[in-house]
């Protein structure tokens, strides 16, 4: 029977010295490593820890659970729903570069946790009408008048804009992630 993997997004300020420094003490290669993402898939404890540039560096962006099985999702998404928990639904999207079956939550302090199971690998990060939808990567503010990134993601709550990131995710315009 396969297990349920616990799920860390974090926040970094240079992907390629996160990889190499992750390798390090991790003791392995990272699973994947695109321009603008990175995941590491740790076997014992089972983790998938994944680096997305920008944002509050060293800070955790949502935490998670990956599902064996689409069944799974479905359940926890219906017992999660019984509870009176509001969830934010996403069959079938493209983020991260994998396709996904997943729902959003958040818990009492706010912080965002994706529950969802890998329907196959992408070769694009995001698949979404708008770029200010590509999800799980920081959106820019405004506070006081300065421009900053906070550690909201697109995908866990209102899209923010995107357009002065770096423009390294790939953006297909077909159907919305969020």
């Amino acid at each position: 029977m396969a297990q349920n993997t616990f799920h860390v997004a974090i926040s970094v300020n240079d992907l390629p010295t996160a990889v190499e420094y992750y390798k390090k003490i991790l003791g392995i290669a990272p699973a994947k490593v695109k321009p603008d993402y990175a995941k590491f898939e740790i076997v014992d404890p089972p983790v998938i820890l994944s680096l997305n540039p920008g944002g509050d560096p060293g800070k955790v962006l949502h935490l998670g659970i990956r599902y064996p099985e689409v069944s799974e999702v479905e359940t926890n998404l219906s017992r999660t729903k019984a509870q009176g928990v509001a969830v934010r639904e996403q069959s079938g999207t493209t983020c991260c570069y994998a396709k996904a079956d997943k729902f959003w939550v958040h818990d009492a302090d706010g912080l965002e946790w994706e529950m969802y199971t890998l329907l196959e690998d992408a070769e694009v990060h995001s698949i979404v009408a708008k770029t200010e939808d590509v999800c799980c990567r920081p959106a820019a503010s405004k506070q006081g008048g300065v421009q900053s990134e906070t550690a909201a993601n697109s995908c866990c709550g209102p899209a923010q804009g995107a357009k002065d990131e770096t423009r390294l995710v790939q953006i297909q315009a077909k159907g919305s992630c969020c």
